[in-house]
């Protein structure tokens, strides 16, 4: 066996206290009659075992030794888009995936953000921390006004400061909605953006026409030493007189998936992540792998879904393009016909009328 890596092993260190003493989003005061709340925070009701700073460096340091393939290594193609037809486009319903949870819906005339980041690392620093392998598949100069932003969670993948203060200044004059869980608030407010909705999960919020709903999905949150769990996460549900979007953010399985097909679903679209699962040992309570994202497919009751959280970033260890093969697989393993679950390429567009 080599020599222990001893600068690698500084480098993570260094790159865990950045992360852990970086900013954090002020939780606002929970309400204790809610199951989910707690005194000072929040909690997952289905599974709520938690693992600790110990555990993620065992699992940095059991990764240090993995022959794992180098960020270079990968080639996924850009999809062609056509800007300025999103840009006018006012009556159809289209997604484009921009990457990894990053997705732009227009729905009747409006656009919406999930989880947007834009910036080259997923970190609170841009010198250090996971790197981008694929651009934006739409560039942040190519988007069209921003109506609403969802946020799902906390963490530097889904909450990107750099990115929601570009969006914020972009749109200034252009009335964009920020949609948050809980906790989020005084975030936005430290930035000057003072137009957020922030909800409890299954809190609804009528904005321009469009039923945004926050719901329970299992995760966590931490931005800073003393800060997990201070925020809530969610999955979101926009709804139109036509149409029914669900994106999930980021979730291990949990019964909420069924509760919510049978209060909210059928859904004509589903954003469901299929990646960051390895090793299961430390990422199966809090990120599915593809098999049970299909099993989600099927709890919502979604007509069609796409795959969202993978190909992007190098999170965790399986093989960045690993993820699309295991859905396939499993796909085919369910009856016949398989269920309508796809990935698409950086920047692809679909044209859901």
């Amino acid at each position: 066996m080599n020599p222990a890596p001893t600068y690698k092993t500084l480098n993570l260190l260094a790159f865990a206290l950045l992360v852990m003493l970086a900013g954090n989003c002020a939780a606002q005061m929970p309400k204790p009659d809610k199951p989910h709340h707690t005194a000072d925070g929040f909690r997952n009701l289905d599974d709520d075992e938690r693992h600790g700073f110990a555990d993620f460096l065992k699992w940095r340091w059991q990764r240090l030794w993995q022959n794992r393939p180098a960020a270079d290594s990968y080639a996924f193609p850009l999809a062609e888009n056509e800007p300025a037809f999103l840009r006018r486009n006012t009556n159809k319903i289209t997604v484009t995936w921009i990457g990894h949870a990053t997705l732009l819906l227009q729905l009747d005339g409006k656009n919406i953000l999930t989880d947007p980041v834009f910036s080259e690392r997923t970190s609170p620093v841009q010198w250090a921390g996971p790197k981008r392998v694929v651009p934006p598949g739409l560039a942040f100069k190519n988007l069209p006004p921003i109506d609403m932003v969802v946020i799902s969670h906390d963490h530097y993948d889904a909450l990107d400061k750099p990115t929601i203060i570009n969006l914020y200044q972009r749109e200034r004059g252009a009335d964009t909605v920020f949609f948050v869980p809980l906790g989020f608030k005084d975030w936005f407010h430290d930035l000057g953006i003072r137009n957020v909705v922030e909800l409890d999960w299954w809190e609804t919020h009528l904005q321009n026409g469009l039923t945004v709903t926050a719901v329970p999905v299992q995760h966590w949150s931490k931005r800073s030493l003393f800060a997990r769990n201070k925020t809530l996460w969610a999955g979101w549900v926009v709804r139109s007189e036509r149409f029914r979007f669900f994106f999930c953010g980021d979730s291990g399985y949990t019964p909420y998936f069924k509760e919510i097909g049978a209060r909210m679903g059928p859904f004509d679209l589903a954003a469901i992540p299929i990646g960051a699962y390895e090793p299961r040992w430390f990422m199966q309570r809090h990120h599915l792998d593809p098999e049970e994202a299909l099993q989600v497919h099927e709890d919502i009751k979604a007509k069609k879904s796409i795959g969202i959280h993978w190909g992007t970033f190098i999170l965790t260890d399986e093989p960045l393009d690993e993820p699309p093969r295991k859905l396939e697989a499993a796909r085919k393993q369910r009856k016949n016909p398989a269920p309508d679950f796809t990935v698409l390429k950086h920047g692809e567009t679909l044209v859901l009328d």
